[in-house]
């Protein structure tokens, strides 16, 4: 007897701690019993929390979803700097207590608002960034010198929920809001570089990635138990696009490839037939409404 398919749609995952983004892609593989299976956004193997993927069809969605707001809950530690500007990291440099005991609250204060709005930031040296076609991360390990150039972007909120302070170190929890792009761990590197004493990231959990939150996310666990879709295709694309409800004439012309009226909306936008299905993305161009991706061709 010939396997199903599972239906298309998305999936969002609470990603545990110590497991790559590919290895919740294996996972999940095997789990919906699909090889159709992709990721929208990386999440650092020491991070938890919300990663999207898309199942089936919808895995020609995932590069057109606008995930450009993601929130995290932080743990940003001062008093230490490493070589990967978190946790996992080689020691390089651990501040004296003295050091540590003269940071105020307001020299803390004052560091996160200089990291709040639009900023320059060097990601770190061993993120994920291209260096000449090769990943900076990869670079690093292969035991060259990164040195990464400044990129704009934007830090909406960065709150202060609570502080510890210890002998060696002082501990801070935010919630951080920013675009994507941003790395919070270099975040805590420059934190800890304005008040001198150092800094790194010591735990990060994503709560959102766009209109995706961790209250419909499901662990590997979870769905071993119960593999099922976080949103079908239909209701991911109107939960993450502006929609455009079509008759039913129209609706069979976007199916075959064809172009139709402009919906007069601004974007990327999905396309729904009058049975609430939906039929493709689009954009308007030309006093035309054109296809990106037709999800359910004739």
């Amino acid at each position: 007897m010939q396997k199903t398919s599972p239906p298309p749609g998305l999936l969002v995952v609470d990603k545990p701690p110590g497991m790559t983004s590919h290895d919740v892609v294996a996972r999940v593989r095997r789990i919906m019993g699909t090889r159709k299976v992709g990721h929208a956004g990386t999440l650092d193997p020491m991070a938890t929390g919300v990663l999207v993927l898309g199942i089936e069809r919808a895995t020609k969605l995932l590069g057109h979803l606008a995930l450009d707001r993601k929130t995290y809950l932080a743990t940003l530690c001062l008093g230490a700097s490493t070589s990967t500007d978190d946790v996992e990291g080689e020691p390089l440099s651990t501040a004296d207590p003295a050091a540590v005991a003269a940071v105020s609250d307001e020299d803390i204060a004052g560091g996160i608002a200089a990291l709040t709005g639009e900023i320059d930031q060097v990601p770190s040296a061993v993120s994920a960034v291209k260096v000449a076609g090769k990943r900076a991360y990869a670079r690093v390990r292969a035991g060259e010198d990164v040195a990464l150039p400044p990129r704009k972007v934007s830090v909406y909120r960065f709150d202060l929920l609570a502080t510890r302070r210890e002998k060696d170190r002082i501990e801070l929890d935010a919630v951080i809001e920013c675009s994507s792009g941003t790395y919070v761990r270099a975040l805590a590197r420059d934190l800890g570089a304005a008040t001198g004493i150092g800094g790194h990231l010591a735990a990060l959990r994503r709560t959102t990635v766009g209109p995706f939150t961790l209250a419909v996310a499901r662990t590997l666990e979870q769905l071993e138990d119960k593999p099922e879709l976080s949103h079908d295709l239909s209701s991911a694309v109107a939960k993450a696009f502006p929609r455009y409800d079509v008759d039913a004439a129209t609706a069979k012309a976007v199916q075959y490839g064809q172009q139709v009226r402009a919906s007069g909306i601004e974007g990327t936008f999905g396309v729904f037939d009058p049975d609430g299905r939906v039929i493709a993305l689009a954009v308007d161009a030309g006093g035309v409404a054109r296809s990106v991706v037709v999800l359910d061709p004739a």
